[in-house]
């Protein structure tokens, strides 16, 4: 491997060992940090002394000889080519040099016998006058004192010799130079030859011998930033590299920094002296270089010139280091009382210099122990902080310890409670832990105010009723005690727990105090516009008013619930369609926040949205992902929501395994109190009904109906049980008892209802003559095409061909079964496209002169004429379309004439079921 970068510097001791082969003996120094060529270097020229006819005589010095007298001495002995009888002399010399200095009171100083000095030397010069010696001693900052002072003897007397004498120190970490390098480093026989790293080209040019030119040009440079030109830690990134291509079978991007970079830095920091390990633990713990001297009782002068070091060893970077792998690996090797001590340390001086209170709070979970009367304080402001950046679980930690380490009672209750609605965006079922103690402080009389409101909340969830109840009561005792804070928030709550735990409503003192900020004025509106939405008729302007609160909503601290019942009400009211785009952004911001369980809430509110647009293959989705992200033991009473809408949607697709092994989930009988109770009796009793069960489906749909209406929350747009007992009815054989269910639903509609309209108006028709059925039908399938559900209007869509293939309009019932069938199938609803297959008048898959329309040509079509082809698609003919929408026959043939042409069919029945859904169609 060629030594990049370090020609100069062997040509220079080419020179010098040309000079010594001519009898001047000469001398080299060669230093530099650690890991830039010193040891190669030597190794080269060692090869090229042999090349040239000289004997190479090698030493390397060590940390673990450096107590050894004359240890790295011996090894020039035994490594030098000598006769027999020197051999001898020179072992016995070493051995008494070595005797004497083990047992003189100033070994450490190195003594050693100056008759043992000159006859040690003495044989070398003297091996040197039969041949030319290079003799290389790498790493001399390791060697022993005696053998320095061998060495430093033989230097003084190289110049008449053939010898060439070179050592390599390393300056890494070293502050001065020792006396024995300026005694051989003297004017006209010694020289110094320092080393630096490596240049950006001179990485690039390493980097493609290692790993080929095509690599080196793409990561070359950023290798360069990473190892700042020490070769060491270039070669970790290239073994790195190839790890991961072995790995992966791709050639990455970017660079990788693993196990091999992390090794080499340690490997360079255990070559150093150990206050330079100490100083590069400092700089892993606090990134405050002017601060070190006291994180590390290191005098300032000696920790900035090791950072000047760890720079110049390609380590560190403006006073940090170059990548965290860097950091991590430093990090790793401190013991953890070490480790929390330096934390401890760097708290305090990160917050007497005023740092911000994050870098000091995780200084004190690091530390894990509080000990300042101020670290309390400092972790409640940076948990809140936290908090509003989305970085949940830090907030987390942060409230733990501060929890751990307060002693106020009081005070200790509020950051439970803090810490409570933190972890409840991770999951919710970790608050259970907490539950006992803030049980035991309301009772205490320490637990007050809108902290018993978590409590209470985070009772309900867990269908803790008993005790919820006992606090909602402890309340309403204290009602004249609250302060004005806790009432507002009182005000906010009602109506929130009327949606979700109607029966506990009367726990709950009322107030009268105003909603005064903001957050909670958009909460107490949110829950106030659902709890209308589902106990009576929804108004014309609900969707304004849920959109404007969205429109200001972002997902804080405690605005979930704000979003959650704004998302539902707009759901409920009938405009799922518009529901959407909101869910999808809010899911995305929970995402961002890092926030598990917001993630899996509004998963459930878009899995509501995706049954009543009939897309049902996201229904289950996002219902799936919801349960998958927070386990079915984290719900819970609220399990009932997930689950029903998974098990709607996989009926409606004909997944019954997977709708079995739903109902197997076992689930609280407390959730049958709430409004998640009333969604899951509905989707069993769907499932009932679709096995047959019809007693069982029943008893459901009844009992859901008994609840909403004990509750006051009787309204068709939360769960139409009129709707799903009135076909229960139907399947049983007394449409009497059908019709009336049928009309009941459609008497609590409104306009705004088109969905639950159309849905009352498909059971309806069931339950009249057969003459009768194709105007409702057509009547129901107009209102589901507006209300953008799919599935229902495929649903209708097959009820009106069945009729018309009844009344013996064969070519009617063909053309709209086409329909019902491509609906069906955009949908994935598997027992519609069966049903329509096992009758054959209405299958009409095998028809092969159906064109497939392009989205983009439906496109094409302006408003009228989608219009018109919409209802002739549904069997409308010309005369009943032009009668329903005002205008007069010859325009209605005149639009469908252009219609064909843009479509590129020939007859209604092969005109596309991709038609705008949205467009209004007066009725």
């Amino acid at each position: 491997m060629a030594l990049v970068e370090r020609n100069e510097a062997l040509t220079r001791l080419d020179g010098l060992l040309a000079d010594a082969a001519a009898g001047r003996g000469r001398v080299a120094l060669v230093t530099g940090t650690v890991a830039t060529g010193k040891s190669a270097l030597l190794s080269a020229l060692a090869d090229r002394a042999a090349d040239g006819g000289a004997l190479a005589v090698t030493a390397i010095g060590s940390r673990a000889e450096r107590d050894l007298p004359l240890a790295l001495l011996s090894q020039l002995f035994h490594d030098a080519p000598l006769p027999p009888p020197e051999r001898e002399r020179a072992m016995n010399l070493l051995f008494e040099g070595t005797r004497a200095a083990m047992v003189a009171e100033d070994m450490a100083d190195g003594h050693i016998d100056v008759q043992i000095v000159h006859g040690l030397c003495t044989i070398l010069l003297d091996l040197a006058e039969r041949h030319p010696i290079a003799l290389l001693v790498d790493d001399v900052h390791h060697a022993d004192r005696a053998s320095l002072l061998c060495l430093s003897y033989l230097a003084r007397r190289v110049r008449p010799a053939h010898l060439l004498v070179v050592f390599s120190r390393s300056t890494f970490g070293r502050t001065e130079e020792p006396d024995w390098q300026n005694d051989l480093l003297r004017p006209g026989h010694g020289v110094h030859i320092p080393l630096e790293a490596l240049s950006g080209g001179g990485v690039r040019l390493l980097a493609e011998e290692l790993a080929g030119a095509e690599v080196a040009e793409r990561l070359a440079d950023r290798w360069y930033q990473l190892c700042g030109g020490n070769p060491l830690l270039l070669k970790a990134l290239v073994a790195d590299h190839r790890q991961a291509v072995a790995e992966t079978g791709a050639e990455p991007d970017e660079p990788v920094v693993g196990e091999a970079y992390a090794a080499a830095v340690m490997n360079c920091l255990r070559q150093a002296e150990p206050r330079l390990l100490e100083v590069a633990r400092g700089v892993a713990v606090l990134a405050d270089p002017e601060s070190l001297d006291q994180l590390t009782s290191i005098d300032p002068e000696h920790a900035q010139q090791a950072v000047r070091s760890l720079t110049a060893a390609g380590l560190l970077s403006m006073g940090a280091f170059r990548h965290p792998a860097a950091r991590a690996a430093v990090l790793a090797d401190v013991g953890p009382e070490q480790r929390a001590e330096l934390h401890r340390r760097a708290a305090v001086l990160a917050y007497d210099r005023g740092a911000s209170t994050r870098e000091v709070a995780e200084h004190l979970v690091h530390a894990s122990d509080v000990t300042q009367t101020w670290g309390v304080t400092v972790l409640e402001d940076a948990a809140r902080q936290a908090l509003r950046d989305g970085r949940v679980e830090a907030a987390v930690s942060y409230l733990k310890l501060a929890w751990k380490a307060c002693t106020d009672d009081k005070h200790r209750v509020r950051i439970m409670t803090t810490l409570v609605r933190a972890e409840w965006r991770i999951n919710p079922s970790t608050s259970a832990g907490y539950l006992p103690e803030l049980s035991g402080a309301l009772e205490k009389g320490v637990l007050r105010g809108s902290d018993a409101l978590v409590l209470a909340k985070a009772l309900l969830w867990h269908g803790q009723f008993g005790e919820a109840e006992h606090v909602l009561d402890h309340l309403g005792a204290r009602a004249g005690e609250l302060d004005a804070d806790t009432s507002a928030e009182l005000a906010a709550t009602r109506p929130w727990l009327r949606c979700t735990y109607a029966p506990f409503v009367a726990h709950l003192p009322k107030s009268t105090t105003p909603v005064s900020t903001v957050s909670a004025s958009r909460r107490f509106a949110a829950a106030r516009t659902l709890a209308s939405v589902i106990s009576s008729t929804p108004g014309p302007d609900v969707s304004e008013t849920v959109e404007r609160i969205l429109r200001g909503s972002r997902l804080d601290e405690m605005s979930l619930d704000t979003v959650e019942s704004a998302l539902l009400a707009l759901t409920y009211a009938g405009h799922a369609d518009r529901a959407a785009g909101w869910c999808d952004m809010f899911v995305e911001e929970a995402y961002t926040r890092r926030a598990p369980s917001r993630q899996a809430r509004l998963a459930v509110v878009r899995a509501e949205v995706a049954v009543r647009t009939g897309n049902l293959p996201g229904a289950a989705r996002y219902a799936r992902t919801a349960l998958e992200i927070m386990p079915p033991a984290s719900w819970g009473v609220a399990i009932g929501h997930p689950l029903s809408l998974l098990i709607i949607a996989s009926l409606a697709m004909g997944d019954f395994d997977d709708v079995r092994e739903q109902l197997d989930q076992p689930v609280p009988e407390a959730m049958f109190q709430t409004r998640y109770g009333l969604h899951y009796l509905q989707a069993r009793g769907r499932y009932s009904l679709a096995t047959d069960h019809l007693g069982l489906a029943l008893r459901d749909f009844q009992r859901c109906g008994d609840l909403m209406a004990a509750w006051g929350v009787d309204a068709p747009g939360l769960v139409a049980w009129r709707s799903d007992a009135a076909e229960t009815y139907l399947r049983m054989g007394r449409p009497g008892q059908a019709r009336r269910l049928a009309e009941e639903q459609l008497n609590r509609c409104t306009k705004e209802m088109p969905r639950a309209q159309g849905v009352g108006l498909r059971l309806l028709a069931a339950t009249g003559q057969l003459r009768h059925r194709p105007m409702l039908l057509r009547q129901a399938a107009d209102l589901l095409q507006n209300s953008g559900d799919l599935y229902e209007l495929s649903r209708t869509l097959v009820d009106l061909a069945q009729a018309y293939h009844a009344l013996g309009e064969s070519r009617r019932a063909g053309m709209i079964g086409h329909r019902a069938r491509t609906l069906a199938e955009q949908c994935e609803a598997t027992p519609l496209r069966r049903a329509l297959s096992q009758d054959e008048e209405l299958d009409t898959t095998g028809d092969p002169a159906a064109p497939e329309v392009a989205g983009g040509a439906v496109a094409m079509l302006s408003d009228a004429e989608r219009r018109v082809a919409a209802l002739a698609a549904v069997g409308y003919t010309n005369r009943e379309i032009a009668d329903k929408l005002y205008i007069t026959t010859s325009t209605v043939e005149q639009h469908l004439t252009r219609t064909y042409r843009k479509l590129n069919v020939t007859r209604r029945s092969d005109l596309p079921a991709n038609l705008d859904t949205n467009l209004t169609i007066t009725t």
